[in-house]
């Protein structure tokens, strides 16, 4: 994987962190929050799927399937990971 396959991992993760947080309101994080953990999330999904065979291959070639694999599977990363922790977020904060 390259650096730039990467960074569009992180970023479509921030965008699909903070587009999960708008549709969940319930469970959002906050602008800051969503975007770290959709960071994250994007990275994390990124990479999985790569691992699976599902992610950008190739040696450093960006074409069109590429980017939109990065894209996806960024997004998806991030607005996942951003649901998992904001659930988990308010069954804690219920228990207090």
């Amino acid at each position: 994987m390259d650096m730039t396959s990467l960074l569009i991992q992180l970023v479509s993760g921030a965008v699909g962190g903070n587009v999960a947080g708008a549709l969940l309101k319930k469970f959002s994080l906050g602008t800051v929050g969503n975007s770290i953990v959709g960071i994250l999330g994007g990275g994390l999904g990124g990479q999985i799927l790569g691992m699976l065979g599902m992610g950008a291959t190739g040696a450093g070639a960006m074409d069109v399937s590429s980017i939109v694999s990065s894209v996806a599977s960024g997004g998806v990363g991030g607005a996942v990971l951003m649901a998992i922790v904001g659930v988990i977020r308010q069954a804690i904060s219920k228990k207090s």
